[in-house]
């Protein structure tokens, strides 16, 4: 599968442009953790990218991810790429117990936390955002409460990084997509 056809998945069934800014920020983490560790670059970020497809049509954990499964299925997607996207969510029982699942785990809740952070900055922007804008922000829990910090956590811990290091690679791997993301400061 290329960049074109999972875009294109994402573009069938994702109408809402911050979902979609979100797995492409989740993709961007994906490739770069990808090639942190010598792994396919291609195939993490496109997993990244469709991780989330499902989700306006599917918008519950009893639904999210799982009825997404058959529709990447009919579409092509590998089945151990499918099996990755099911393992971001607790609830699908799917084990985390490959680096690409962790990577995927630790990416997704983060990168909406960073986006939080810097939308609040004067400048909107990635490109002048450091973690620790993103320190000073976590302590209040009622900042982007959505963003779901202890998961934020296990996800750094489960991937065998420091959260304030995955924090700072998770912005630099978003500002190489800034604009994409609206997040460039224009």
């Amino acid at each position: 599968m290329d960049r074109a056809t999972a875009l294109g998945i994402v573009r069938e069934f994702v109408k809402n442009e911050n979902l979609v800014r979100h797995m492409l920020a989740v993709e961007a983490a994906m490739r770069f953790y990808a090639q942190k560790f010598g792994e396919d670059v291609e195939s993490w970020g496109l997993i990244g990218l469709l991780h989330d497809f499902d989700w306006e049509i599917h918008p519950t954990l009893e639904q999210h991810p799982m009825e997404g499964a058959p529709i990447l299925r009919a579409r092509g997607v590998p089945e151990d790429w499918i099996q990755d996207i099911l393992s971001h969510a607790d609830h699908t029982g799917v084990p985390r117990n490959t680096l690409r699942r962790k990577a995927l785990f630790a990416c997704d809740e983060v990168t909406g936390l960073i986006t939080a952070v810097a939308l609040v900055r004067p400048s909107r922007s990635l490109l002048d955002l450091e973690v620790s804008s993103v320190k000073k922000k976590w302590k209040e829990r009622s900042f982007a409460a959505g963003a779901n910090r202890e998961e934020i956590e296990r996800g750094a811990q489960e991937l065998g990084i420091e959260l304030w290091e995955h924090v700072g690679n998770v912005i630099q791997a978003m500002r190489s997509i800034a604009a994409e993301l609206g997040l460039d400061g224009r």
